[in-house]
């Protein structure tokens, strides 16, 4: 039996079929006017996780690369939105993962993002340079370890190569010449929220005590109509 999921593509467009899990805190969009749609999507709380991040990130790299801000200030606006983003993303998860037993994926992520708040802090206000000269590469090696732990949890050959792609991107650093802010937020933020509007594959649905047997059986038939899809 292979290890993925091999009946799912590696990414596809979103579906309707959600688990209970899923469709918990489910957030539907649709932007009309009049008859004409101008945008439709739905996010799992995993999804608005995904946004979440994508655009603290993305303030984040933006801010670094063109504002003239010290250091300093940057740092604690860093902090207060690192520590927003570990908060929300630990309350949005918390049934997902319960169900789909992965409590720890949170933890990992969490730890990450601290011990790379701590070293960015640390290097800003203890004037370590070395820090300082590689906070691009520090942020793309946690977050390439935080998508390699999910993928593995998981056993989604899409997070797996999420983590490959900010691998790639410590090996890019180099040859974005004044732009390393801008590159590493482009590759973080991007694939967050890449990842907030596709549906990609993972193991399927597994019996666990958070759900009833109906519950259960209900994952059990959406997984076959996303399957049949």
């Amino acid at each position: 039996m292979s290890f993925f999921n091999v009946d799912e593509p590696l990414i596809r467009s979103k579906q309707e079929a959600l688990d209970i899990q899923d469709l918990q805190g489910l957030l539907r969009i649709h932007w009309r006017i009049g008859s004409v749609k101008l945008f439709s999507a739905l996010y799992t709380r995993i999804d608005q996780i995904f946004v979440v991040w994508g655009w603290i990130t993305g303030v984040i790299f933006v801010t670094a690369q063109f504002l003239p801000l010290s250091w300093h200030l940057q740092a604690v606006v860093w902090s207060v939105l690192t520590l927003a983003g570990v908060l929300t993303m630990s309350t949005l998860a918390w049934f997902w993962v319960r169900v789909e037993q992965l409590c720890w994926v949170v933890y990992v992520w969490a730890a990450l993002m601290l011990i790379g708040l701590g070293v960015t802090d640390g290097g800003i206000f203890l004037g370590w340079g070395q820090v300082l000269s590689h906070l691009c590469p520090l942020w793309l090696g946690l977050s390439a370890i935080g998508y390699f732990c999910t993928g593995w949890g998981l056993r989604s050959r899409t997070f797996l190569l999420a983590g490959l792609i900010h691998l790639l991107g410590i090996v890019v650093l180099p040859y974005s010449g004044s732009w390393p802010f801008v590159t590493t937020g482009v590759v973080i933020a991007g694939t967050l929220l890449f990842l907030a509007e596709v549906q990609w594959d993972m193991r399927p649905p597994s019996a666990t005590a958070i759900l009833t047997a109906e519950q259960q059986q209900f994952n059990f038939a959406q997984y076959q109509r996303r399957l049949a899809d």
